[in-house]
């Protein structure tokens, strides 16, 4: 993943309403209505919310008869974590290292 669609999925997830609505979506898909019933969040606001994750690709909409559910997709997720880890590796290699020289002193 690059920056171009790191940051905007960072600053989606950064958003505490927006993670409880992610996790919900990951138990089970729901309709915004349904979503503002579980959140102390109005149902528009719901609405605007489920919009910036469906823009980073974080969940999807399922039509179900009249209704519009929301499910949580769980690639970008996994893109993300793993963007994550390789950061994480590079600098556990640069620490290790910076820990051999230290010690060969």
């Amino acid at each position: 993943m690059t920056s171009d669609t790191l940051v905007p999925t960072f600053a989606a997830l950064g958003d505490a309403t927006r993670w409880s609505i992610l996790v919900a979506l990951g138990e089970r898909p729901a309709s915004a209505s349904a979503l503002a019933e579980r959140l102390p969040v109005s149902r528009q606001a719901i609405a605007k919310h489920l919009a910036v994750l469906l823009e980073v690709g974080l969940v999807e909409p399922v039509p179900v008869g009249r209704e519009v559910r929301y499910r949580a997709l769980g690639a970008r997720l996994t893109q993300t974590a793993d963007a994550l880890a390789k950061v994480g590796a590079a600098w556990e290699r640069r620490l290790a290292t910076i820990k051999d020289i230290a010690e060969g002193l």
